[in-house]
């Protein structure tokens, strides 16, 4: 049984449908209701392999049927709310998961205080469609602990596994909101979607800029032919003496250098028209956990000023997630501290100012040097 036998074999039987398998074919006893959405008979054979036998309705990717299943799911499916047991095994060393977690190239950390709590992740996964010359789908996913705003990417496949195996969660929504809301993170949300759809999407990018680049030459050769040839037919009639044969013609070809020029423009119009990248990004699904985590508070020293983070160590999964991060995406350990407000950031976040070189913190001043005020586009 294949994937797609085995998704419309399930969903056929939550729907009340009395369904047999026998190797790639599914035999179907569907109710008033099921027949009359999905308008069969009574008794239906579906077929999932490369060959329908007879009197079967073949399945597959190709048509309309996923569409018809996605209306016979509805919002089913889309969101699942679990809890994880409250009983957890200890933490190793917390000094050594600092050691391995938490990267300060300009300052010191130093473990204060740890202690059992409760925080509340997302995991959500997104549909992107980019249509150009060609079209490219696909789906991306991120996880993001609302109680710290860190991203949870690294771990987001054993959260998933861990997750499948837990238990619905008791909480209200109203309970979960304590522990962190979702609003708070939407900026945050939307960058690190980007980022994967961004990624997924260099392949294809590369592909539609490729061919444009191919097409782009290859009307450029074609019209600067055709002008060459008629500057030259240009020049030889300025070179024939004045008479009135010469100069009509000369207008001819003056016109006709005009007509290049503009067919030239109105194709390369085109040709930008048809490229274009039209990206659509929708989100599909999500994944909340209530999840027990060992909180692990640190203080980090910077010159003469201090700042207190935590970090959360997932039992269930055995990992520590990513330090905090006030500018760029913090998907890696490192963090840069600045010298104002001790805002912790990615490298590019500190990076010197191109016009004045002085090092500059983009998350105290996101759009301009403070110092020479050169504009800078917020990342």
């Amino acid at each position: 049984m294949n994937d797609l036998q085995g998704f419309a074999y399930r969903l056929l039987e939550r729907h009340g449908a009395i369904v047999e398998a026998e190797s790639e074919l599914l035999h179907v006893l569907a109710p008033d209701s099921l027949r009359a959405q999905m308008q069969w008979p009574e008794m239906i054979s579906l077929a999932f392999g490369s060959e329908a036998p007879s009197g079967s309705i073949p399945v597959g990717f190709e048509g309309d049927w996923l569409r018809r299943f996605g209306d016979l799911l509805g919002e089913a499916g889309r969101w699942r709310r679990v809890c994880f047991p409250a009983a957890v095994p200890s933490p190793p060393s917390a000094e050594r998961l600092l050691d391995k977690g938490l990267v300060l190239p300009n300052a010191v950390a130093r473990v204060e205080h740890q202690q059992e709590v409760w925080t509340r992740c997302l995991i959500l996964v997104f549909r992107y469609s980019a249509v150009a010359d060609e079209k490219r789908e696909g789906l991306v996913s991120t996880a993001i602990n609302l109680a710290s705003g860190a991203s949870l990417d690294g771990c987001q496949a054993p959260l998933r596994a861990a997750a499948a195996n837990a238990e619905p969660a008791a909480a209200s929504p109203q309970a979960a909101e304590t522990l962190g809301r979702v609003e708070n993170f939407v900026p945050r949300l939307r960058a690190l979607v980007g980022h994967r759809v961004q990624g997924e999407l260099d392949p294809f990018l590369r592909g539609v800029r490729r061919r444009m680049e191919r097409d782009r030459q290859r009307i450029h050769a074609y019209h600067s032919g055709l002008q060459a040839e008629a500057s030259r037919r240009l020049a030889a009639m300025a070179g024939s003496g004045e008479n009135g044969k010469a100069e009509r013609e000369g207008r001819r070809e003056q016109w006709r250098l005009d007509t290049i020029e503009r067919e030239y423009r109105s194709k390369i119009e085109d040709l930008r028209r048809n490229y274009a990248v039209r990206v659509r990004v929708e989100w599909v699904q999500g994944l909340e956990i209530l999840a027990p985590v060992h909180r692990i508070e640190v203080m980090i020293h910077r010159r003469k000023g201090q700042r207190r983070i935590a970090m959360d160590w997932f039992p269930q999964v055995r990992a520590l997630e990513p330090p905090p991060c006030d500018w760029g995406l913090g998907l890696g350990r490192e963090r840069w501290v600045c010298d104002e407000r001790l805002h912790l950031t990615d490298a590019g976040g500190q990076e010197p100012c191109p016009e004045c070189d002085k090092s500059w913190c983009r998350a105290c001043s996101p759009v301009q040097c403070p110092r020479c005020q050169r504009m800078k586009i917020k990342i």
